[in-house]
């Protein structure tokens, strides 16, 4: 790719092989020009050898300090599904534009962690922040620039603004674009939408969903994770590197080259799926309806560098999809058949959406 040679693991049993019994030899990250030069090697994201493993234990420790996982985390994140809710219902079922009120209400649960407080959807700075990420997810799949540092100083400053930047943007754009591929594929599949909302119905009634119905609603759990694997939203995940000349699948790997871990060919393996190119949430599901585990299901990579908000965005997805399907029924705007609905990915570092309206009408 470019001026260098890259290796590309492709297919379920190759990613897990390297990222978890070869986690060390595969555990660094690549020198990626545009991220050397956004962060230069700050930060967790995109650092490098004894800084990553320092600012990752760090983060780690200090998330689980501020309540990730924890029932603290899990009742800022209802709060903030009231205020998503509440405008939601304000459009009064006519059709509007949901990609920025989504990126700032998950947004929020994050920023209530780093910053200790919650911004008001129309706070100027806040929606320029915001936009700011979104045009810098797109323009990261554009042409990029070397630039090189390194630095022992791992508590300064430099690094905190990178770590939390690192947090607000993976806290942010993720979990927001995976809820908006959420939604319109239930418009595109009513049939499944009911079948949530009836469980939803069935589980929980009118009362506030938590957490703790995840285990009785498999079918709901099934959905989410099917969403997860369907849309796909980091394809090749971040690109890693070798830490040592390696020798994988009697292939000699030199130290520090560039490995990209094709996370579209674990999510769509034809040998652990049964539809890997549908929309299909039995993939999920037993022959009676319970819920799998699937050892391929990794949108959130795995092994050493696999994603550090992992447990914050199961629960985010959660619980922002349960409240907003308790309340609303989704569905494309008037003249607009669900059949019509496009699935095909915007551009940009992220495969998000591309640009549409719902119509979110109560539920009675």
């Amino acid at each position: 790719m470019g001026p260098k040679k890259v290796v590309v693991l492709s297919g379920y049993e190759t990613v897990k092989d390297a990222l978890v019994n070869y986690g060390e030899q595969f555990g660094e990250r690549s020198q990626v020009p545009i991220f050397e030069r956004l962060f230069e090697g700050k930060g967790i994201a995109f650092s490098h050898g004894e800084a990553w493993k320092t600012m990752r234990r760090f983060s780690l420790t200090t998330l689980r300090n501020f309540g990730m996982g924890k029932r603290i985390i899990e009742d800022t994140i209802i709060e903030e599904c009231q205020h998503l809710i509440q405008n939601f219902e304000s459009h009064r079922g006519k059709p509007f534009e949901v990609k920025t009120i989504m990126n700032a209400s998950v947004a929020n649960v994050i920023v209530s962690v780093l910053f200790g407080k919650r911004f008001d959807y129309q706070d100027t700075q806040f929606l320029r922040l915001l936009s700011l990420i979104g045009e810098n997810v797109k323009l990261i799949g554009s042409p990029r620039i070397v630039e090189k540092y390194t630095s022992t100083d791992y508590f300064s400053d430099d690094n905190l603004v990178a770590l939390v930047s690192n947090l607000f943007v993976a806290g942010t754009e993720t979990t927001a674009s995976t809820l908006r591929w959420g939604l319109l594929l239930m418009m595109r599949y009513p049939e499944v939408q009911k079948k949530v909302s009836d469980e939803i119905t069935k589980v929980v009634g009118s009362a506030q969903p938590r957490i703790a119905h995840r285990t009785q609603m498999p079918y709901t759990d099934a959905v989410i994770h099917e969403v997860q694997r369907f849309a796909n939203i980091l394809p090749t995940g971040l690109p890693h590197a070798t830490t040592t000349n390696t020798t994988f699948k009697n292939y000699y790997i030199p130290k520090g080259t560039e490995v990209i871990t094709l996370l579209t060919s674990v999510l769509q393996d034809q040998t652990q799926w049964e539809k890997p190119d549908i929309f299909n949430p039995e993939h999920f599901l037993s022959s009676t309806g319970k819920f799998i585990k699937k050892a391929a299901f990794m949108p959130f990579s795995v092994g050493p560098r696999m994603c550090a908000g992992e447990s914050l965005a199961k629960m985010e997805l959660f619980l922002f999809f349960t409240n907003l399907m308790q309340k609303f029924t989704f569905q494309p705007p008037p003249g607009v058949s669900h059949l019509d609905l496009d699935l095909t990915p915007d551009t940009g570092f992220t495969a998000q959406p591309r640009p549409h309206k719902i119509r979110a009408l109560l539920r009675a």
